[in-house]
């Protein structure tokens, strides 16, 4: 089972920065998308930015130029470093990913950090 563990939500100012991650343990083989998600109360929940297995991102409209995802994959871990933070961004982040172990391709979800953007 592949666990993932969230971390550097936090209370920034606007135009301030956070920098996400999200480490991934188990036994894993290889991962084929990480993808960091976020909701917002009374909101849908939407995909912010991904990286798939051969290094291509994707971004929301809404955070192109402001975010960066990235990954470390001799760590499992996949970081979203957030620049340039506005109000709207405020939203429970989750990372996301889909991975293959011993056992077959799994999916699974981190537990949810809060990012607060507020002055």
């Amino acid at each position: 089972q592949v666990q993932l563990v969230e971390s550097g939500g936090g209370l920034v100012q606007p135009g301030g920065s956070l920098r996400l991650s999200c480490a991934a343990s188990g036994s894993i083989l290889s991962i084929y998308f990480m993808g960091w998600y976020r909701q917002a109360p009374g909101k849908q929940r939407e995909l912010v930015a991904s990286i798939i297995s051969d290094g291509i991102t994707n971004y929301a409209d809404s955070v192109k130029g402001r975010f960066t995802i990235s990954r470390d994959n001799a760590k499992n871990t996949v970081y979203l470093q957030m620049n340039s933070l506005k109000p709207e961004d405020t939203a429970v982040y989750y990372c996301y990913q889909h991975v293959r172990t011993g056992s077959g391709l799994t999916s699974s979800w981190g537990q949810g950090t809060q990012v607060t953007v507020s002055s």
